[in-house]
């Protein structure tokens, strides 16, 4: 297909779709997990794998696709990735084993993974097409990014309940093919990327610090999420080994897969990167550790659960375009500062859930939870945005995006800590103690962001 017409508004609309689908596949599967048990007789240790492997690819992949797409152009990396999840999601309802499904679910995140890197990278051309601010483009597709992960275990609880777990892979086919066709008809091509003789090209892509970068983060991932029970410490201390080699080859390659040189030089993206990992893990507690406790110290069946969640999702849809304009006014650190603040309040509020688990208070603090979602998420976004140089936006938004994996990682894991005597209110107040130290870590380093000179708001 041939791009004749640039068309900013239907590329945004398709790009936003290809975003979502990388944070709803990420958690509608929570909804598939007893099925996959009865249907391939697997005990429950063994059946988390098909959200660890997703995890673990998503995390690794996010830097290489925006790497890519920095190099070779994201139309083009776009389209693979879209192509690749068709194909994927359209044959792994017929697979005969759950080690093949994970399989699946690993390419599907590879596949994912391209659309969020591919979509920052393309947002300073489709926003001057468009005559707007960056701010709106990214917001738009924030928000994609945003409601996809919360409304996820709605979705996959009705697919699953209608249909089965297969319907959780087929329902990507005609999203991805859609946001295929819209980014093929509305983005305009790829200019100014790299070309030349494919030995030279794949010389100079330093695939042993790619790599090294993957098997690094890999190794940690899984020490973290404790895969292979009793070699936590083995994974940790090989991801330790593998990152120094990792480090040693980035300052002395040219061209590095990761200028770790610049990294170290550009003080507002590390920041950013840092505030939106612990950002991540106050989120994720809430996320994942109010719904246990709900279904086990409540009692409450999955359905009203899910209804209970869904505010968070709601406003966190609504505040992002709110936050957008106030970007435009105040600027990015007035948003984040403002956001951080709301998020400290709001971590503080479900402490009122240690005295009682009453559904419309649990429904009003999960509104008030959604608030700082949506601004934070969105002002993170365009921090990150101002602070990495133009040309390497791609990989700089697939490490910020593997940000969010780490953090929900810890979270996860530190939620199996608090609750390792019981899922009970008092143990919930420990959690709630934990977000309320991490939000005030959040504040300190919103605090410390600057705008580096030069760049819009």
């Amino acid at each position: 297909m041939t791009n004749k017409r640039p068309r900013p508004g239907l590329a945004i609309a398709a790009l936003s779709i290809g975003t979502a689908l990388n944070p709803l596949n990420s958690s509608m599967i929570a909804v598939a997990l007893v099925v996959l048990r009865e249907d391939f007789a697997l005990d429950v240790a063994t059946v988390t794998w098909v959200i660890t492997a997703f995890y673990l690819a998503s995390a690794a992949g996010q830097p290489l696709m925006g790497r890519l797409a920095d190099r070779f152009g994201p139309r083009r990396l776009f389209a693979f990735g879209m192509v690749l999840v068709a194909v994927t999601c359209a044959i792994a309802p017929f697979l005969p084993n759950f080690a093949l499904v994970c399989v699946a679910r690993a390419l599907m995140a590879v596949g994912t993974a391209t659309a969020y890197p591919s979509a920052v990278v393309m947002v300073t051309e489709l926003s001057r097409q468009a005559k707007m601010p960056s701010t709106r483009s990214l917001g738009r597709i924030q928000m994609a990014n945003t409601s996809a992960a919360a409304v996820g275990p709605v979705v996959g609880g009705l697919l699953v309940s209608l249909f089965d777990w297969q319907a959780l892979f087929v329902i990507n086919v005609p999203l991805a093919l859609l946001a295929l066709v819209g980014v093929q008809r509305a983005a305009p091509e790829d200019a100014g990327r790299e070309t030349g003789a494919l030995g030279k090209l794949i010389r100079d892509s330093d695939i042993p610090g790619i790599l090294a970068f993957v098997v690094s983060l890999m190794l940690a991932m899984m020490a973290l999420l404790n895969v292979i029970p009793g070699y936590r410490w083995y994974l940790l201390g090989g991801a330790v080994v593998v990152g120094g080699l990792f480090a040693w080859r980035e300052l002395r390659f040219k061209p590095p897969f990761l200028d770790l040189r610049l990294l170290g030089r550009n003080r507002p993206l590390l920041l950013v990167y840092l505030l939106f990992v612990v950002f991540s893990g106050v989120y994720y507690f809430a996320f994942f550790g109010l719904p246990q406790l709900l279904q086990e110290a409540g009692h409450y069946d999955a359905g009203l659960v899910g209804l209970l969640m869904l505010p968070l999702a709601a406003l966190s849809v609504v505040v992002t375009p709110v936050t957008v304009r106030c970007i435009e006014r105040f600027g990015v650190r007035s948003v984040l500062i403002t956001g951080v603040l709301v998020l400290t309040v709001s971590a503080g509020g479900l402490g009122a859930l240690t005295l009682s688990l009453w559904p419309p208070l649990v429904f009003v603090l999960m509104a008030l939870m959604g608030v700082p979602y949506g601004a934070v998420s969105t002002a993170s976004n365009q921090g990150l945005y101002v602070s990495a140089r133009p040309e390497e936006r791609g990989v700089a938004t697939g490490i910020f995006q593997t940000c969010r994996y780490l953090g929900a990682i810890t979270a996860t894991v530190l939620i199996g800590v608090l609750y390792g005597s019981g899922v009970n209110q008092s143990n919930w107040g420990l959690m709630v103690l934990v977000m309320l130290g991490l939000s005030l870590v959040v504040i300190v380093l919103a605090t410390m962001w600057r705008k580096p000179a030069g760049d819009a708001p």
